[in-house]
């Protein structure tokens, strides 16, 4: 015996292309949002990396300060140049 009986109609699915006809006027009466603009990818530079200056090539690299003399001016010295594995 089957749950439903034969005699009464299966519901047949609605027809989905119906539905979106239907709902098709409502949506042209909207306007149509803008996409988003195209951010275009990053480029690979395979310049020599080498020919540019760095920041530690530079006067104010690592150690170009002016000598202070005394034991506070050699601890900020020791520790603006530890490097961070050391902190």
């Amino acid at each position: 015996m089957s749950p439903t009986p034969e005699n009464e109609p299966v519901a047949e699915p609605q027809d989905a292309s119906a539905a979106e006809t239907a709902a098709e006027p409502a949506s042209a009466a909207r306007p149509a949002r803008k996409p988003a603009p195209h951010k275009p990818a990053a480029r690979l530079i395979f310049d020599d990396p080498l020919n540019q200056q760095s920041s530690d090539d530079t006067d104010r690299g690592w150690g170009e300060r002016p000598s202070g003399g005394d034991s506070a001016a050699d601890l900020a010295r020791f520790l603006d140049e530890k490097p961070p594995h050391h902190l």
